[in-house]
This record gives C-alpha cells, structure tokens and sequence, in this order.
C-alpha cells in the first residue's frame, strides 16, 4: 500500500519536509479544470509540468486529479465560457445543501457539449502527461443539484448524469494509456435501488476497461455510508480492479470512529482502507496528525 499527500494546487516547496519523508511515494495535487482550459481550446498545464519536474527530483510520483466542480457558493473552478456561451446550456450547475443553501457548483456533464469540452481537456492532457504522472483522477459521482431545476434548465436526467461519468471514464482510459486512471465513486442520484443499479454498471465497467476506482472520503464503518455509498462494492470487489485509491481528506480526520467512540488513528484508516475496501493508494490531506510526526 502506498502513501501519497493529497494538496490543492500549491508550491509544493512548501511541502517538502512531508514529500520527503521516507513513507510518502508521492502527491495527489487538485488541478481545477479552469486552471488547465482558461479559455476555449486554449489549455495551460505549466503547473502540472512544475509540480511533476519537482517530484521527480524528489523521486517521488504525481497522481492529477482534474476538478469539475467547487465546494463554495462561487463556480470559482469552472471556465467561464461554458457558462456565459448559450451552446453549454448554463455549462454549470449549482449544488445545495439540505436547507436549500447554495454550497457548490458543477460542470454539467450530462450536458453533450460540457462533457465533449471535458474530454477534449483529457486529451491533450493525455498528449502531454501519460506516462509521466503516476495516475489521472476524475471527479466524484455525487452530485446535489435540483433535479426538476436542472431538468428544465440544462436537460439533466439521473441517467444522463450516471452515462456520462461512465462514458468519461471510459474515454480517460482510452488515452490515458500508460499512467493509471481512477473514477472517484461515492454515492449516485436516484433511490437506493437505481444507485445500486448504477454502482454495479460502474464496478463492471472499471473491471473490463481497466480502471481504477475510488473514493473522496475514508470513514470507517460510518453506518450511512455502509448502507448508501460505494463501500460494500469496493468490499466485494477487491483483488479485482486494477486499482483502488482512496483519500483521507481533513473532514475525515474529524470523523469518530463508532466502533471505539475516539477519533481514527493512522491505524484506524489504513486498516479500514486496505483490508475492508482494498485500497492499494491511500491520498492523505497535509494535516494528518501522523503526518506533523517528526
């Protein structure tokens, strides 16, 4: 099992006492899709080229994880053509909480001409890093938008979501040929029945295609996430995907494991993380407690 830090875009320098510590082979590091496409066709991936020449010097490995959405009131992460041209169909939606709160926004994949411009960015992301960056990440399958909002504004449908985070992965894979490519999954649209539908249609998807899978949270034994989420599939499927990578991220390390009423130890995670959803990478948020550890 390997270490990796899991960082926003950052100057990495400022991580080099963790990158260099024996026990971490590398860094997952956030790149939002605005960064890479500021402006229609027009990409700049002068970052990653930093970031990856760094970590070689390092000898140490850079897993990509191309970001579609944000976590804040703003779509600070999105290009802004997609949502001032009328072809995208509005090109982002937003993500509420459960009081109706606008907490997000999201690139309307389900949206042809959004998810074609997605792909197009892992393209010549493919020409210029596959085989130099350790793996590609995709985004996670949860989404909190309004279904009949979305519906009646940009066409969304459970369906159409579900088919284009599958069609996207299957497209990373065909031209990411060398580096590993890793589909975050965690919970689907829908009821609990259509969500199990859709999560077997993803595991056996990543099984033929050679795709890795994986997730944006480890909580051990969390029960809404044992009945609801990816959980039991990862369980059931280990030993046969090509990989799976699952992140600790700072939530987490908040999180109180039921089993013991305390907070969750390095032990705590990794034993969660490997023996029960059979990770093979773990992406640890900076502030882990074991990482402060001289």
């Amino acid at each position: 099992m390997e270490n990796y830090l899991y960082t926003s875009s950052v100057d990495l320098t400022t991580l080099a006492k963790l990158i260099q510590r024996p026990d971490v082979q590398g860094v997952q590091v956030l790149y939002r899709w605005k960064m890479l496409e500021p402006s229609e066709g027009q990409y700049d991936f002068s970052q990653i080229t930093k970031d990856l020449q760094y970590l070689q010097i390092q000898h140490k490995k850079l897993f990509i994880q191309v970001q579609d959405r944000s976590f804040s009131p703003t779509p600070q992460g999105i290009p802004q053509y997609l949502m001032t041209d009328p072809a995208y169909d509005g090109g982002a939606a937003p993500q509420y909480d459960d009081s109706g709160k606008v907490v997000g926004w999201v690139a309307e994949q389900w949206v042809p001409a959004v998810s074609n411009r997605f792909q197009a960015l892992l393209s010549a992301l493919s020409k210029s890093l596959d085989g130099k960056v350790a793996g590609v990440n995709l985004p996670e399958t949860s989404v909190t938008v309004n279904p009949a909002q979305e519906q009646a504004r940009s066409g969304y449908t459970c369906d159409k979501h579900v088919d284009s985070v599958i069609n996207n992965m299957v497209f990373a894979r065909s031209v990411f040929k060398q580096s590993q490519v890793v589909q975050y999954v965690n919970f689907w649209c829908g009821s609990d029945e259509a969500g199990n539908e859709y999560l077997s249609r993803t595991f056996a998807t990543a099984q033929k295609d050679g795709i890795g899978l994986g997730g944006p949270d480890v909580v051990p034994w969390k029960p809404y996430a044992m009945n609801h989420s990816a959980y039991p599939y990862f369980n059931q499927n280990k030993g046969k995907l090509s990989l799976i990578a699952m992140a600790v991220q700072e939530p987490d390390l908040q999180y109180i494991d039921p089993k013991t009423g305390k907070l969750c130890t390095k032990d705590d995670f990794t034993r969660f993380a490997t023996d029960y959803l059979g990770a093979n990478v773990i992406f640890w948020a900076t502030s882990a407690p074991w990482l402060q550890q001289s």
